[in-house]
């Protein structure tokens, strides 16, 4: 007796391949999912975007005239730990404080021979990163 060989039906066949089929679709559909999520949080300017933004004090210290003091001390208050920063203006009056935090509140002002200048504050509630002062010592009073 002959033995017969079961055949498989063009259908069987046909759904076979769909299910290959769909498997290899889905894993590239994943793999390149994954390479568009790695691409976006592995380039430098992704990288960038999520770094904080420097907040600067700078400014210039001048006299009742508008001429530079060279070597005025100016002083900057952080209010959350009441540390305070110095900066020695140069020769043309000039100073810069860097990395201010976003979160802080600073009080800032300026002395020479005794006499202080005016104190002016930075906001944290203020959405700008630098700021940009002229802090004038009256030496007459």
């Amino acid at each position: 007796m002959m033995k017969m060989r079961p055949q498989m039906s063009l259908m069987m066949k046909m759904s076979r391949f769909t299910v290959h089929l769909n498997i290899v679709l889905s894993l590239g559909l994943a793999f390149t999912a994954c390479g568009v999520v790695l691409a976006t949080y592995s380039t430098p300017a992704a990288a960038q975007k999520r770094a904080p933004i420097e907040r600067i004090a700078q400014g210039q210290v001048v006299n009742k005239a508008g001429a530079p003091i060279a070597g005025a001390v100016v002083y900057l208050k952080d209010s959350h730990s009441n540390s305070i920063r110095t900066y020695i203006a140069d020769n043309s009056g000039n100073f810069r404080f860097g990395n201010l935090s976003q979160n802080t509140d600073y009080q800032l002002w300026a002395n020479s021979n005794g006499v202080r200048s005016k104190s002016r504050d930075i906001s944290s509630f203020d959405s700008e990163n630098s700021f940009q002062f002229t802090l004038k010592i009256d030496a007459s009073r």
